[in-house]
Parts: structure tokens; sequence; C-alpha cells
């Protein structure tokens, strides 16, 4: 239900759509739809975080090295570091914070 939303949603958004999965303790998991050409703006974590492609194609980029994920490729994101995300097609991520 949470995928059908964010698809729904993106039909008509103009940023990135993120949905809270699930949550226990510290613990998150996130999804997060893109349209190809939408950005996830610089921003920090203040957990540790793993970005997983479900489907499509993004580049993280992290003080400026860029780093192509495709489907089922992750990126481990570490504490208080600047990054952004861009979707190079229509995108679904898995995000893992804690």
């Amino acid at each position: 239900m949470i995928i059908q939303e964010i698809q729904e949603k993106l039909m008509s958004a103009a940023k990135p759509v993120a949905r809270l999965y699930y949550k226990s303790g510290d613990v998150k998991t996130i999804f997060i739809g893109f349209k190809q050409g939408m950005v996830l703006d610089q921003h920090k974590t203040h957990l540790p975080a793993r970005l997983m492609v479900i489907n499509g194609h993004v580049t993280y980029v992290q003080t400026g090295e860029s780093t192509p994920l495709s489907q089922y490729e992750y990126k481990d994101i570490p504490v208080n570091i600047m990054h952004e995300v861009h979707a190079d097609e229509d995108s679904l991520c898995m995000l893992t914070q804690g």
C-alpha cells in the first residue's frame, strides 16, 4: 500500500515522495519514489543509513563524488556528511536508518 501511495503522489509531485514504512526505536525504513530528473536536495543524516535501489537508477552524490546505483545496489551513508540523490530514471529506493 505504501508503494502504491508513493506512485500515485508522484504523478503530480515536483519533488521526491517519501513515506515511512517501519519504525522501531532508532531504526526506521523509508521508501522514496522519484520521477526521472528529480533531486533529493543536499542534507545530512544523524544516524547511520543505507540507501538501496529497489527499481530504477539513481546517482548518489557526496562531497563531489558521484556513485551510480541500479536495481538492488546500495550505498552506506555516513553520519553528518552532506549528500544528495539524483534520479536518472523513474526509481524507487529504500532507506534504512539506525
